[in-house]
């Protein structure tokens, strides 16, 4: 079988989303996760983008071992210096570079005749090979530009270093049958084609992002790009966990397998979903909460007399299997220390004991804890910093007079001593929303807020997703709590304190540099 590598561009094209604002020891989760998944590349970010970008990036290069970790630059001398600084500590440095190829772009964009194009893409490719000995070239808005264009700039950059081409559905105009038969056409004009990998990255403006990469697959492609969920701007990306499945439950038609571990789709899903505060659609394929159910009566009855009848992809296949083992109040340590080392948590000891404590605070609520209750505490947990000093909630009281909801909140500030402060709205949570903007200081404005449920019941933890401006920078915050106006409060203090740990990072960068 062919083998398809499988490029991951969750943390640099997925987190472009609008409303994802990822912190430093939350994209290296990640990629911790992404390595365990079995990616032959991660994407890590953009170094020359921002002092935090650079940091994220190296300490990734730096970490992870199993997968080659990349960074994008553009065709300009600077990014591509900045990213060997970065990458330089990976265990394989690898620069993913590009230029954009399409009439629209080279007019107006860039400015730039076709031949200026082609020389600067020239001079790019041959100044990252003096650094790295893996580069990848990619020719943005590859779909849109002229074929025999692309033939001519891709035979001069295989010629100046390039080690693998991508071919870019940069704004997801194409059909499967057209993109499939650009890689065709490319295979069979370009020379030196066979000696560089041949990489497909789709975006889902049409829909048409998976089907695009499969497409692409038939016809030559040996790398394929997307993301974790199909996060990414606008519409999204390739979802990078439908592509591995349909691979290996189609491996008898694409004759390819990728590598991918795919008992670890359902953790790797959940994983980006929480830190993105990115919610799956019930119906998505592969990962949606829907995706093994059957409701009409036929499926049913289908269903228990052989699975097969209607489910071609198993929940054990992706890793969503059911435990016996049921966690509640008298669990003790080693039962919670075991089920975390079985979800795949890697803890110290002081964060374990801090989980195992609101754990214990959640068990005497809760009859019986989901795994889905386990997976946000020890989520928070492990991606927690103690490195900054923060905004902690202490108290929060809701009363309503003459029908008008007021709160009244008392936050530990950054400096160490508590205010208090009240506050009304129209409603419970605008109340909260207005006292602590009071509380808070800097100027904040809120640009999105959710709330969803985590796991079933009654009982069931409400999880706070939120979206703000907090003195002019994007940041989200989340939190999960039975109580959904507590979760409210701490998730609006969660994006303020990411946005200070934000800051302290780039002050901590900008001093070693």
């Amino acid at each position: 079988m062919a083998k398809i590598d499988i490029f991951d561009t969750t943390l640099r094209d997925g987190e472009q989303s609008a409303g994802i604002n990822l912190n430093t020891q939350e994209k290296l989760e990640i990629a911790r996760q992404l390595e365990k998944f079995g990616v032959s590349i991660i994407e890590a970010g953009f170094p020359a983008s921002s002092p935090g970008d650079f940091n994220a990036v190296q300490q990734i290069a730096n970490t992870v071992k199993n997968s080659v970790v990349t960074g994008l630059a553009r065709s300009i001398k600077s990014d591509i210096e900045t990213s060997w600084e970065a990458l330089r500590g990976g265990v394989q440095p690898h620069l993913h570079t590009f230029i954009a190829t399409s009439p629209i772009h080279m007019q107006y964009k860039l400015n730039k005749t076709p031949e200026q194009v082609i020389e600067i893409a020239v001079e790019s490719v041959k100044l990252a090979r003096k650094y790295f000995p893996l580069v990848q070239w990619s020719a943005e808005d590859a779909t849109r530009s002229d074929k025999d264009f692309l033939v001519r700039i891709i035979n001069e950059v295989i010629k100046a270093g390039a080690t693998t081409i991508n071919i870019p559905d940069t704004v997801g105009y194409a059909t499967p049958i057209e993109y499939g038969a650009l890689f065709r056409y490319l295979s069979e004009n370009v020379t030196g084609i066979e000696k560089v990998k041949l990489s497909a990255h789709c975006h889902d403006d049409l829909g048409l992002a998976v089907s695009n990469t499969l497409a692409a697959i038939e016809n030559g492609a040996t790398q394929v790009e997307g993301t974790i969920n199909g996060i990414g701007e606008r519409a999204g990306n390739a979802a990078l966990e439908e592509v591995a499945v349909a691979l290996h439950i189609r491996s008898d038609y694409y004759q390819a397998e990728s590598g991918i571990i795919l008992k670890e789709t359902k953790r790797t899903s959940q994983l980006v979903s929480k830190l993105t505060g990115v919610v799956i659609q019930p119906n998505k394929a592969v990962v949606g909460k829907n995706a093994f159910a059957h409701e009409s009566g036929i499926h049913q009855d289908g269903m228990l007399k052989n699975p097969e009848t209607y489910e071609i992809i198993t929940p054990e296949l992706i890793g969503d299997v059911a435990t016996e083992l049921v966690l509640g109040k008298h669990s003790g340590r080693h039962a919670f220390f075991s089920r975390a080392v079985q979800m795949g948590f890697q803890l110290s000891d002081e964060k374990l004991n801090a989980a195992f404590t609101a754990f214990k605070k959640l068990a005497d609520r809760k009859k019986e804890i989901s795994d889905e209750d386990l997976f946000v505490l020890l989520t928070d947990q492990q991606v927690s910093s103690g490195e900054v000093e923060v905004y902690e909630l202490e108290e929060l009281v809701i009363n309503y007079e003459n029908n008008v909801p007021t709160a009244s909140i008392t936050v530990k500030m950054p400096i160490g001593e508590s205010r208090t402060a009240k506050g009304n709205g129209s409603g419970a949570v605008e109340a909260i929303f207005n006292t602590l903007e009071n509380l808070v200081n800097g100027e904040v404005r809120i640009l999105d807020y959710r709330v969803s449920s985590v796991s079933k019941g009654r009982d069931a933890l409400g999880e706070a997703v939120i979206n703000l401006s907090y003195n002019g920078a994007t940041s989200s915050g989340r939190n999960a709590s039975q109580d959904v106006l507590k979760a409210s409060a701490r998730a609006y203090i969660n994006a303020v304190n990411r946005q200070l740990m934000n800051a302290h990072f780039k002050e901590r960068v900008a001093v070693i540099q």
